[in-house]
């Protein structure tokens, strides 16, 4: 994936950004979203963010959904004014209230958009969002979507799942987080269709690198298994963290690193307790876009795995997660899910495929600590930076 130089010039054009900031209130979920926004404003765009899932929202007190959806609308608000000024905003709960701009604004702007940028298939396509421009999908989860259009289309598949795979269809034009799809050792078919490689933006200025602490956990935010119905692709089910995470359990026992995961999901936590492993609640460690940010900051590094669905497949998938770790100036010790071709390896970024792999990782990360923060932000800048990856996103979907 060639990205554009920084600066390059484009024009004005209005967009519509789906996501899911109020149906699931949560700062690491926020950010993925936010740095569309904030990347599109700043690069002079009109932007208009719109959340429509068609499902209940999530509330993290009561840890449970509902419909119930007055505290979500005000978080959504909060977030939003944090850093993107005049972005118009609408979110359909439920009911099928829209709150923000009002359904008939909604509905105009949408029809007057250029670019329709359905981050993560989140938002529901419906006829009164269609309009004149370009209807984008972004699938930040390879392997789920395209297991979803399979089974489509080969008749193995419920009512629900054939909706969602034909909303999928509608779209225009096609992006991955899975860099490494069409390869000759990717598992994930492309189902028909032409994806366009990309990644997740990063907004520098949101995220300003700082000296890192003395002492500080190499850290990761994750869910342990939330996967209700895993993805199958030629008969083979793939797994989530769960699975992958088995594989590096006892590497506490084998650095003298502290490593801390903010967990979340139905985790054996006790067991990984007696491993070593630090625990933090990820609710708290992520109760805002702000504090999500602070754990980050306050962390040596990153060290996570990825899900089996990413790694067996060989998608290329990189998460949005590690790129705010790099721009904060933190190295990223990260699984393999075949990086390699696309991605600046060795110094900032350094991945493993087994617990040998990431106990020599961490070892390797001590050495020239203060150089491999240094080169963290600088592989944000060239390889995250939202200004290249949007300008590539918008060039490929014929809007630049």
């Amino acid at each position: 994936m060639t990205l554009p130089a920084s600066g390059a010039t484009v024009r004005a054009v209005r967009v519509v950004v789906t996501g899911l900031i109020a149906t699931y209130p949560v700062g690491g979920v926020a950010w993925d979203y936010l740095q569309y926004v904030h990347g599109l404003v700043a690069l002079g765009h009109d932007v208009t963010y719109l959340e429509d899932t068609g499902q209940w929202v999530y509330s993290p007190g009561r840890e449970t959904f509902t419909d119930a959806c007055e505290e979500n609308v005000g978080y959504l608000a909060r977030a939003l004014g944090a850093g993107a000024n005049g972005v118009s905003w609408a979110f359909r709960d439920p009911r099928g209230v829209v709150h923000g701009l009002g359904a008939e604004a909604l509905a105009r702007r949408c029809r007057e958009a250029d670019l329709f940028l359905n981050v993560s298939g989140c938002g529901w396509l419906r006829d009164e969002y269609r309009g004149r421009g370009v209807h984008a999908y972004v699938d930040t989860d390879p392997c789920y979507s395209q297991a979803k259009l399979a089974a489509a289309t080969t008749g193995g598949a419920g009512t629900a799942v054939r909706e969602s795979a034909a909303m999928i269809r509608s779209h225009d034009v096609f992006f991955s987080y899975g860099a490494n799809l069409g390869a000759p050792d990717c598992a994930i078919p492309a189902v028909g269709l032409v994806w366009h490689p990309t990644r997740p933006p990063i907004v520098l200025a949101d995220w300003p690198a700082s000296a890192p602490p003395g002492g500080g956990a190499f850290t990761t935010v994750m869910s342990w298994k939330i996967d209700r119905t895993p993805p199958t692709i030629d008969g083979r089910v793939y797994g989530g963290k769960d699975v992958e995470f088995a594989k590096i359990l006892s590497l506490p026992g084998r650095t003298s690193e502290r490593l801390e995961v903010a967990l979340a999901g139905a985790a054996p936590r006790a067991r990984l307790a007696a491993a070593g492993w630090r625990l933090r609640n990820a609710r708290e460690a992520s109760a805002t876009p702000e504090a999500y940010r602070a754990y980050l900051a306050a962390s040596s590094g990153e060290l996570s795995v990825a899900k089996e669905a990413y790694v067996a497949t060989r998608s290329g998938w990189f998460s949005s997660r590690s790129t705010a770790y790099l721009a904060l100036g933190r190295p990223v010790i990260v699984q393999d899910t075949g990086l390699a071709p696309h991605y600046p390896l060795g110094d900032a970024i350094l991945p493993f495929a087994d617990l040998e792999g990431a106990v020599a990782a961490l070892g390797a990360v001590r050495e020239g600590y203060a150089r491999r923060c240094a080169a963290a932000r600088a592989v944000a800048v060239e390889a995250f930076g939202a200004e290249r990856v949007l300008g590539r996103l918008l060039a490929d979907a014929g809007c630049a």
